[in-house]
């Protein structure tokens, strides 16, 4: 049985992510209109949707490789978490790396889709940890 993502068109420019191929782990968003992002700026691209994100899993938003390659915007957050209570609009946090201004184009994919379930814990304070081979050990520790 399918699962059902579903998505509520809050702008008349919005349109319902799509899966590139038949075999995409992650749906693409879209772009609701031309945007101009000035050299070191950050702004939020709007989707023009909300979703409704089954209580058990949540969404992660990441760039398109083509978005990561090709242009100078990178994701703010570096992965963008909605959580399965959120119904407000769905935006791209995108920072502009560049030196010059950049256009979006209305209908542009630059970010997409992932859900993935939850698996929550108890937390708990604790006096002592377990002990591991690499211990404290922290960036690059483990390179050769």
């Amino acid at each position: 049985m399918n699962k059902i993502l579903k998505f509520k068109k809050l702008h008349e420019n919005a349109i319902i992510p799509t899966y590139g191929t038949k075999y995409s782990a992650g749906f693409d968003f879209y772009c609701i209109e031309d945007l101009e992002i000035k050299p070191s700026e950050t702004i939020i691209v709007k989707t023009g949707l909300s979703v409704e994100i089954p209580h058990d899993y949540f969404m992660s938003i990441v760039p398109r490789s083509s978005t990561g390659f090709k242009t100078p915007l990178r994701l703010a957050n570096s992965v963008g978490i909605i959580d399965s209570d959120y119904r407000g609009e769905l935006g791209l946090i995108f920072t502009n790396t560049n030196r010059e201004s950049f256009q979006i184009k209305k209908g542009d994919r630059l970010a997409q889709g992932f859900l993935s379930p939850i698996i929550n814990f108890e937390i708990q304070e604790v006096k002592e940890l377990s002990e591991t081979e690499r211990g404290s050990g922290g960036i690059g520790s483990t390179g050769k």
